[in-house]
């Protein structure tokens, strides 16, 4: 049975190709649910002009498969609500001098 702690785990090591921080702790990850082996996300941007959306979601979904063995994995992105950088850990807002 896959877990929400693997995929969280999974996706700590997907990056956002802009900021060299993961989509976890800059708080892109909007929901998960998990049904049996199939994993779905729900997941933002910290921008909707990124040229390499497809190569992300690609990156995405293979990092999960590779970490959780889910057979599939669908990503949706969505821009609303619209990232902001309150949404990321205080983690994250260390790494990038912001506290």
């Amino acid at each position: 049975m896959i877990t929400k702690e693997e995929v969280l785990e999974a996706l700590k090591k997907c990056y956002d190709p802009e900021i060299p921080i993961n989509v976890v702790d800059l708080g892109l990850v909007y929901d998960i649910k998990i049904d049996e082996e199939k994993v779905y996300i729900l997941m933002t941007l910290t921008s909707p002009f990124c040229p390499i959306i497809d190569i992300f979601i690609e990156d995405v979904k293979e990092k999960i498969k590779e970490s959780t063995k889910a057979e599939r994995v669908d990503v949706d992105i969505t821009f609303d609500p619209p990232w902001s950088p309150d949404k990321m850990n205080d983690a994250a807002k260390k790494e990038l001098g912001l506290i």
